[in-house]
């Protein structure tokens, strides 16, 4: 039954308001009224409206309920509130609780997080299933390090985000490829070739809503094992909650396996890169990252295997500015499917690549859809995200490429049989907005961009082929027909 989903059931879904134990139990009744009412062919909202007057009245701990007066200044729900609370090729690379982490404690709870304004009616009690959304390379490139520069001394990229923060935060588990180490300004904020990103880069993940930060990159070393450390304990000692991959502050941490729990459905996830731009490890830190090594990949998938119900690899791999996944790719997707992976997730090329099912053995399985996720041997491959966030200084042909990237969106839930497999999965265009000025970064969904703003887009100064419609051609031509949120006549009718 198609029907209205109300403003209070969009906030019960939304993990911002489930982490908070008092809107867990008030959210439990708001959507088992909502579910009555859906079986009684009436407005959810009749059902669940007498409930949502008195929880919006109510304090919890002396403080109004998450998207009351208890924000901070950017008008979403404060850090206690709304935070963690509980040019490179690869071609020859080839060759415990009911919620939370096993590691890291994610503090991640129930619902199903995907906040759309209308649909059908919430599954019912028993059928649980995890929204996870994924976003491509954050570049730290000089102007968008300068886009974030405060007049009076530190940085703010929390623009960059802006219009997608409700996206991510929608989402059971956020994932970010945060390409460039996050070193700190101590060791000098610096763009291509030799990143490093200050301690509010980090700040403006956490406040986005990502829960996962994945580090195993090419640049993850250019400032050497000193980048790795800071890194580490800026997480560490201001986020704790968050989930960091791909680079280790000791060889116990790094043979430790990352699993989310949610509702009973544990996932691990993975994170490898092909290599580190030729700067070896550090002597005394030989598992500062994780590498794409055949044997050590495929052990850590068995574990993981063992430990969840469902895993996801995270690979640094392909050839940079190729619209097309690799031979490479190819081989490395079907070792990930053969050893247990169900989902992979991969990022490097700068550009987006195409989406595919694998099978073991390297054929396309794309035939089966979905339910080939079930069958064991097979894996949803998306290529290459692209990039999340860049302004490169290069110009010329293949630069407008750069500026489109995608949003995975991967629903996973149990089948008949109990299994953990992916129910829905899509992708979402995105665009990086470029303008000089503070704040003048931003990423948009396509579908929320415009012809006035890409005429606005700074990067056609370096490419004269970009415009909306010029991104809107490359994500049909790549992505296929699973794109989510396409833009639709409505918005055809905004570019003429």
């Amino acid at each position: 039954m198609e029907r209205r989903i109300t403003e209070m059931e969009k906030r019960c879904w939304d993990k911002r308001y489930r982490r908070d134990r008092f809107w867990r139990i008030a959210c439990g009744l708001v959507l088992a009224a909502s579910l009555a009412g859906c079986a009684d062919g009436q407005e959810a909202g009749d059902g669940a409206r007498g409930t949502y007057e008195i929880l919006t009245a109510v304090q919890v701990n002396g403080a109004e309920a998450p998207g009351g007066s208890g924000t901070g200044g950017s008008g979403q729900p404060g850090e206690e509130a709304a935070g963690k609370a509980d040019g490179d090729s690869m071609e020859n690379a080839a060759g415990g609780s009911e919620e939370g982490s096993s590691r890291a404690n994610a503090g991640q709870s129930e619902g199903d997080g995907s906040g759309e304004s209308g649909g059908e009616c919430p599954g019912a009690a028993g059928e649980p299933e995890i929204t996870l959304v994924m976003v491509g390379d954050i570049l730290l490139h000089t102007r968008v390090a300068e886009s974030g520069r405060l007049e009076e001394g530190g940085y703010d990229f929390s623009a960059v985000f802006a219009e997608m923060q409700d996206e991510i935060q929608g989402a059971d588990l956020a994932l970010v490829n945060q390409e460039v180490i996050i070193g700190g300004a101590e060791l000098g904020v610096t763009g291509y070739p030799s990143f490093n990103a200050p301690y509010e880069l980090g700040d403006a993940l956490a406040e986005a809503g990502f829960d996962v930060v994945l580090h195993a990159t090419n640049h993850a070393l250019d400032k050497g094992g000193r980048g790795i450390v800071n890194c580490l304990a800026f997480w560490e000692e201001s986020y704790p909650d968050m989930a960091v991959l791909g680079i280790h502050g000791s060889e116990q941490e790094q043979q430790e396996i990352y699993v989310y729990e949610q509702d009973g459905i544990k996932i691990a996830i993975l994170n490898y890169t092909y290599g580190t731009n030729g700067i070896p490890m550090p002597a005394d830190m030989p598992y500062a990252v994780d590498m794409l090594e055949r044997e050590r990949v495929i052990s850590d998938l068995r574990r993981a295997r063992e430990l969840a119900d469902f895993v996801i690899v995270c690979p640094h791999w392909g050839t940079e500015y190729t619209l097309q996944e690799t031979r490479a790719q190819r081989e490395w997707a079907a070792l990930f499917a053969e050893n247990g992976a169900d989902l992979v997730l991969g990022t490097h090329p700068h550009v987006i690549e195409p989406i595919e099912w694998v099978t073991g053995n390297g054929t396309d399985a794309d035939a089966g859809g979905p339910e080939a996720a079930e069958d064991a041997g097979k894996a949803l491959v998306y290529y290459s995200l692209g990039n999340f966030v860049n302004w490169t200084s290069g110009t010329g042909e293949g630069v407008a490429n750069r500026m489109v990237g995608g949003m995975a969106r991967v629903t996973i839930g149990r089948d008949d049989a109990g299994r953990a497999v992916i129910r829905d999965y899509a992708v979402e265009p995105l665009v990086c907005h470029v303008e000089q000025g503070f704040g003048g970064v931003r990423v948009y969904p396509l579908s929320e961009y415009t012809v006035e703003l890409a005429a606005e887009n700074e990067i056609a100064s370096q490419d004269g082929i970009f415009s909306y419609d010029y991104c809107a051609s490359l994500a049909e031509e790549i992505f296929g027909d699973i794109i989510f949120n396409m833009p639709d006549e409505a918005a055809d009718a905004r570019r003429e």
